[in-house]
């Protein structure tokens, strides 16, 4: 039990291990986009943090932009029903795409986002996600920027979150479910 909250369960990733990675990232991407027209696109609400620390590590100019996406209700498991709840507000024609999330699951919103934004004729579209589990994936998505592997644990923290709460958390930890009722109060 983590700052006295039942649901807050072992760290899995700590802040520094996550740190340390962000910079792996902002490294190559900096690398593989010199003189390239970039845009970053976060995917709301986990990705915010990410992508908050993430650009900071970048070292070229970059545009960014959020697209906001619900295939979870209030529970722990995907609908497989992915929303679009908030557009982008820029075009991303001509220019290189870097979708940015916090985690990669089933690999379903991925793949949804990728058919959408491929409509809309980028120079490139490219995946950064700061989590991967593996696991988990029901459709192949290709993550060009992969963060951390983890295993398959329902995972708060670092911009993840469970009902609305714990994206606040620095570190990941898994959500302790034995306190879970999965009924709305």
């Amino acid at each position: 039990m983590k700052n006295g909250n039942s649901q807050i369960g072992e760290i899995l990733v700590t802040r520094e291990q996550i740190a340390q990675r962000v910079k792996e990232l902002g490294q190559k991407i900096s690398e593989d986009y010199k003189g390239k027209e970039l845009v970053l696109i976060g995917v709301l609400k986990g990705a915010f943090i990410f992508l908050a620390d993430l650009i900071r590590e970048i070292t070229i100019p970059v545009d960014m932009d959020f697209i906001a996406v619900s295939s979870y209700a209030d529970g722990t498991k995907t609908s497989g029903v992915v929303r679009i709840i908030k557009d982008m507000d820029i075009s991303i024609s001509g220019k290189h795409v870097l979708i940015v999330e916090d985690i990669v699951d089933t690999g379903l919103t991925l793949n949804h986002l990728k058919e959408l934004f491929s409509t809309r004729n980028p120079k490139s579209l490219k995946i950064c996600a700061i989590f991967d589990k593996p696991s988990r994936r029901l459709v192949p998505i290709e993550i060009d920027y992969k963060g951390i592997e983890i295993p398959n644990k329902f995972v708060i923290g670092y911009g993840l979150d469970y009902a609305g709460k714990y994206r606040n958390l620095p570190d990941l930890c898994v959500l302790n479910t034995d306190n879970i009722d999965d009924k709305k109060e």
